[in-house]
């Protein structure tokens, strides 16, 4: 991340205004809305939906979110009609707006593996979290005191660690909580969206991705190699190390930005 956050924002405006076609990417926890140790009170920012419907409404920027979780779980809390296109499971799974929904799988030796995972933790979550997804098992600790969160991260990564050799899995590390997943990643995710749309005149559109965990970074790193005009936005209160371009604090940063982009789409 470099300094001159001002002068990247103005220079990524500009060539918006300039452009008849944008993509906007957005993680969603941390970034869109804040933790919760129940998720699903995760509820976006005061703002955060409005500011979106007048950036659809103009017709000229292909929006997503990119998120950890199922994809199916983000429709019911943006609240938005019709929903938005969602790249669920760190990327693995693709839910289109019509409903039509694709996952990344993995190999069979890798989804066995998974499997035997799961029975284990179901027996025995030694106080964590466990949660289970299409393409991945899930370990948090978020919201349990520090000295019991160290008890469960070691003992996680201690069974988790040896199964990231096996083929088509691998660790995703994030905030209180660690994955055993298969499938793409958010990078990926973005890339398969930059294949899809920066395509013909719509080669150099201008693209954001906004996030704020350590899973980001591979989407960061994807929008920083796709050539000018991108920005790449880490959407944290705490500022920490990041490929991202740009640091922002939710939720005032975010609103900001979002209403600095409708109002370049509004002329």
């Amino acid at each position: 991340m470099t300094s001159g956050t001002t002068g990247q924002l103005d220079r990524f405006f500009t060539a918006l205004r300039a452009s008849p076609y944008s993509i906007l990417l957005l993680d969603y926890d941390g970034s869109m809305a804040p933790f919760r140790v129940d998720r699903f009170q995760a509820r976006p920012y005061a703002g955060v939906r409005e500011l979106l419907e007048r950036i659809r409404a103009r017709g000229q920027t292909r929006m997503a979110i990119v998120t950890g979780r199922p994809a199916e779980e983000i429709a019911p809390m943006m609240g938005l009609d019709p929903p938005l296109e969602v790249w669920g499971l760190h990327g693995a799974e693709r839910l289109y707006a019509d409903g039509r929904c694709e996952l990344d799988r993995a190999s069979r030796i890798a989804l066995r593996k998974l499997d035997e995972l799961r029975d284990t933790l179901r027996r025995d979550a030694w106080g964590g979290r466990f949660e289970d997804k299409a393409n991945a098992v899930v370990m948090h600790w978020r919201g349990v005191t520090r000295q019991r969160a160290r008890g469960i991260e070691d003992k996680t990564r201690r069974l988790f660690t040896p199964l990231a050799q096996v083929d088509g899995l691998r660790l995703l590390d994030f905030e209180s909580g660690v994955e055993l997943r298969a499938g793409r990643d958010k990078g990926g995710a973005v890339e398969a969206i930059l294949q899809e749309s920066r395509t013909g005149d719509r080669s150099e559109a201008p693209v954001a991705y906004l996030g704020d965990d350590f899973t980001d970074e591979a989407a960061f790193r994807a929008v920083n190699a796709a050539g000018a005009p991108t920005i790449s936005v880490l959407m944290r209160r705490v500022r920490r190390e990041s490929d991202a371009a740009v640091w922002l604090r939710p939720p005032s940063g975010l609103r900001a930005f979002l209403q600095r982009w409708a109002e370049t789409l509004e002329g």
